[in-house]
């Protein structure tokens, strides 16, 4: 397919190595997919070392890298677009008026059983045009599409679809559309979609703008509902701390992470009945310093009749991935009781190209290799474009971790010496050297 040799073309910059303390392998949901998404767990997050991710990649059976990169994990997810075939009931020409509800028959459930006074089956549009039942749709409908029976005279047939719940009021939802077939020398012009102001409504009513228009025969009504992706769950790691008092007499409470995690919300959770306000700050290492990561706010907890209510979670000051962190009670401890510290953060996604042969490993945790981030936002944006707004990688899942390089990979490489330079330099110095004292004993000789 031309799209995955797109995919496989890209361009990308090989890693300067592939040493990584860990692998997962790369389960893939839908072969020949060429491009594959997989969300990070916890393990992934406990073994990484790089604060940006860097040293996490995908690599082929070869343990070659291929195109990979991280996705923006506040990027939600495009909807995804469905499709629901709809019963349809010609309206009977002798109708006249809006209140469709006096010649229908409705089930308890609302769904339209019939329409009286029509005559004949083989749904014929014209006159008054048809009704939609759309009762069973738990979705706002975005479009129609509809399907005819074929060699009937060329037509481009003017409509307007309106909604209502109870079919005696109704709304426009699309006020001038166009269902179309015309052939001219051998070209064939074809409009079979409609699209409408997205709502939710039980039943649509499509009515031809000209009343003596052909008719036209129907053979299938279907109706496109887009469903929101639903957001990702928060994850929380729950830490326990330990008391701490500095220098100058203030309590301070401090937490480890334990990896490299994108902490996005905080939560205290206090013992018993209590209040105060809270300080939160966060650094990577012992050696910098503490630095503000969420608003000071006041966090509390009551208990009684049945009931447990806590203060709500506290949102940073963007992502965090810090390793330390240190909540402080502002205005002095108020108890020896130790709170723990929630941490609530959304899984990232990384994208990767199956370019290569498989099967593929996921790899993370290093010092000496790192991963060449390639375009593949662009890519995503491109495909969709292409394939619609729902399209997106497939998905693929990891398996069991294993041990690849272990703690060497941790280790950063030795710093490598120029030899080249290091001996033209010697040549130089021993050069000037032997000049030097070449000149000195020309001084030093008497003159004749």
């Amino acid at each position: 397919m031309k799209t995955l040799l797109l995919l496989a073309l890209l361009p990308f910059a090989a890693n300067a190595g592939t040493e990584y303390a860990r692998q997962w392998p790369v389960q893939l949901g839908t072969p020949d997919a060429g491009a594959y998404r997989v969300v990070l767990d916890e393990s992934v997050y406990r073994q990484l070392e790089s604060p940006s991710l860097a040293d996490l990649d995908v690599l082929d059976a070869q343990g070659q890298p291929v195109p990979a990169a991280l996705l923006d994990p506040g990027a939600p997810e495009q909807p995804q677009t469905r499709t629901v075939e709809l019963p349809w009931f010609p309206l009977p020409p002798q109708f006249r008026g809006n209140d469709v509800a006096s010649i229908s028959e409705i089930a308890t459930d609302g769904s339209l059983r019939r329409v009286q006074l029509n005559v004949g089956g083989g749904g014929s549009v014209a006159g008054n045009g048809f009704l939609l039942d759309a009762s069973r749709v738990d979705a706002p409908i975005h479009a129609l599409h509809f399907q005819w029976t074929q060699g009937q005279a060329p037509f481009d047939l003017r409509v307007r679809v309106s909604a209502s719940d109870d079919l005696r009021q109704w709304q426009t939802v699309a006020d001038e559309a166009h269902l179309v077939e015309l052939t001219n020398a051998g070209q064939r012009v074809l409009r079979d979609r409609i699209e409408l102001s997205p709502g939710k409504a039980r039943y649509l009513r499509v009515s031809p703008l000209d009343a003596q228009a052909q008719s036209l025969q129907l053979s299938a009504v279907a109706a496109q509902v887009q469903v929101p992706v639903a957001a990702p769950q928060w994850q929380w790691r729950v830490l326990d701390g330990k008391r701490v008092v500095d220098a100058d007499g203030a309590v301070h409470y401090e937490y480890e992470s334990g990896g490299r995690f994108p902490m996005a919300q905080a939560d205290i959770v206090l013992p018993g009945n209590s209040t105060g306000q809270w300080r939160l700050e966060a650094r990577d290492a012992s050696t910098q310093p503490w630095r503000d990561v969420a608003t000071p706010w006041v966090a509390f907890r009551l208990e009684g009749a049945g009931r447990d209510d806590a203060s709500p979670p506290q949102a940073l000051q963007g992502i965090r991935r810090d390793r330390a962190w240190r909540l402080t009670p502002i205005g002095g401890a108020q108890s020896n009781d130790v709170p723990q510290l929630r941490l609530g953060y959304r899984p990232e996604t990384l994208v990767f190209v199956a370019r290569g042969a498989g099967p593929f490993v996921l790899v993370a945790g290093s010092a000496r290799s790192t991963r060449s981030d390639s375009p593949l936002e662009s890519l995503v944006e491109a495909m969709r474009t292409q394939r619609g707004a729902q399209w997106q990688p497939a998905l693929a899942t990891l398996g069991d971790s294993i041990e690849r390089s272990g703690a060497s990979a941790l280790t950063p490489a030795p710093m490598q010496r120029d030899w080249k330079t290091w001996l033209l330099w010697g040549l130089l110095i021993a050069g000037a050297a032997l000049v030097g004292g070449f000149a000195i004993s020309l001084m030093r000789k008497p003159a004749s």
